[in-house]
């Protein structure tokens, strides 16, 4: 049995927990291999809607396993608030879910990290979440980070070491910030006892024994291809590899066992935070695409910034990661749009070109191809033969110029609003 991977092919926020959460119905498993709660992902069912940050987005499917992996940086505090969200809601959370002994753990130091670096960056932030995730995962290479295996024996000292290491760091800035470390280090030992309850396990034994059971596994991707830490917009991308690549690393497989690799992706793009974004429209239409879309962010409730499609980064996407499977998310946002545009190449410095640039503040300008658009109501298709002839010559065109089939279309946020194409 493989391993099947969905991954966001933009700046994340592609919808992907929505669509973990339909596919997962074929899965037994589903397993998150990298990330830490900067991840939002949203979840519509009927009356019910959820934001799931650490926890695997197959918890709402009853008897699934849900893994998270080894590749995740964990904050207990956090983790506990949304597992005690999800038991209001009548899920069994820990018969469900099980946890890397090999994941790292995010401190309450951590946080007061993240802070001070984005202060001291100045005009040139990142747009961190301040959530913690870029420390712990400085930690982790840098080989001081602590481990969820780690509450099991010699836990405090390993604490205080690390945090003491923190504080000295700390102590170098010119740095304010509201927290009371006290109170968020009582509350954060209590939730550690509350992880403990969980099933602490060897993961990348699990998933390879899981695998050779039979059962096969969705790898769920957080954040989006050009966050990737390698590949996407340096130095404005997560600290993670957000790319195929990454469900290896992260939950212990080996490549052999990819199977299939879902690239999601906007029918227009967002970003949250700084960085380039070749296709933003700072105009009454990008207002009316963050209207329409919702587009503010799951986690920090953020205004996103909106813009065109961008075909050149999505194949630089599709690309690196080996994408078999494309689904359209939001689809249904441009309906009405007299005109619906896509970049289909640019001008770095003056001169075309269809590659995404390796510099990041060179003066990258879109060359955009213009579709009609299309009248109809894209949430109420549940045919493929329903939906406008102008909205399936989009489709033609992304499938044309990216040389990936377009599989699933999600016309909507809830799980019926989602077209399955033969």
């Amino acid at each position: 049995m493989t391993l099947d991977v969905v991954l966001g092919l933009q700046w994340g926020d592609e919808g992907k927990g929505k669509i973990v959460d339909v596919l997962a119905a074929q899965y037994p498993v589903v397993a998150r291999f990298q990330g830490g709660p900067n991840a939002g992902h949203s979840i519509q069912f009927g009356s019910t809607s959820f934001v799931l940050h650490s926890v695997p987005s197959g918890v709402f499917r009853k008897d699934a396993i849900n893994i998270i992996g080894n590749g995740v940086v964990l904050d207990p505090t956090i983790f506990r608030q949304e597992c005690e969200a999800i038991e209001a809601l009548g899920v069994p959370v820990r018969e469900r879910v099980r946890i890397a002994k090999r994941a790292h753990l995010i401190l309450p130091t951590h946080k007061l990290l993240d802070a001070a670096d984005e202060a001291a960056l100045g005009k040139s932030k990142i747009g961190s979440t301040l959530k913690g995730i870029g420390p712990a995962y400085s930690d982790k290479t840098g080989r001081n980070g602590l481990r969820v295996g780690d509450l099991l024996e010699d836990f405090r000292l390993k604490y205080d070491t690390l945090k003491q290491k923190h504080l000295a760091r700390l102590a170098q800035y010119q740095f304010t910030y509201p927290f009371d470390l006290a109170a968020a280090e009582a509350r954060w030992m209590e939730d550690v006892e509350y992880l403990k309850s969980f099933p602490l396990i060897d993961v990348e034994y699990e998933t390879n024994a899981l695998l050779d059971e039979g059962k096969a596994i969705l790898a769920e991707g957080a954040q989006g291809s050009m966050l990737d830490v390698d590949f996407g917009s340096y130095p404005f991308v997560t600290s993670s590899s957000t790319a195929c690549a990454g469900a290896c690393t992260g939950l212990g497989v080996a490549p052999r066992r990819i199977g299939k690799v879902y690239g999601v992706f906007k029918a227009y793009c967002t970003r949250v935070g700084s960085g380039p974004f070749p296709t933003e429209l700072n105009d009454a239409t990008g207002e009316e695409l963050r209207q329409r879309g919702h587009e503010f962010g799951a986690t920090t409730g953020r205004p996103r910034r909106t813009g065109w499609l961008d075909i050149p980064a999505l194949k630089f996407a599709v690309m690196i990661s080996g994408v078999t499977d494309l689904i359209m998310m939001k689809a249904d946002v441009l309906d009405g749009f007299d005109t619906v545009k896509v970049a289909c190449g640019y001008r770095v410095d003056g001169k075309r070109c269809d590659r995404v640039p390796y510099d990041v503040f060179a003066d990258i300008e879109p060359v955009y191809k213009e579709f009609k658009g299309w009248k109809g109501d894209l949430g109420k298709c549940r045919r493929e033969a329903d939906l406008p002839e102008e909205f399936k010559a989009y489709i033609a065109y992304i499938e044309q110029e990216v040389g990936v089939p377009v599989r699933i279309l999600s016309l909507g946020p809830d799980r019926e609003q989602t077209l399955i194409r033969q």
